[in-house]
């Protein structure tokens, strides 16, 4: 599975070191991160990991294989 997540504002090289799967690209007013996610536990991971940094998910989607 691979996902997008949609991040409110713009993510330090510090910052997105904490998503080393995912690949980030900046947009106006937003971060991209995509990449793979292995199962349910690993998504869950991830957005336990937005969260404990105090990022903003805007919006998240699965992309299509």
């Amino acid at each position: 599975m691979r996902y997008e997540f949609r991040i409110s504002g713009s993510l330090s090289d510090t910052m997105a070191g904490a998503f080393p799967e995912l690949r980030r690209q900046p947009v106006v007013a937003e971060t991209v991160l995509s990449g793979p996610v292995t199962d349910g536990a690993h998504l869950h991971g991830l957005l336990q990991r937005f969260d404990e940094l105090g990022l903003r998910v805007v919006e998240m989607r699965r992309l299509p294989e």
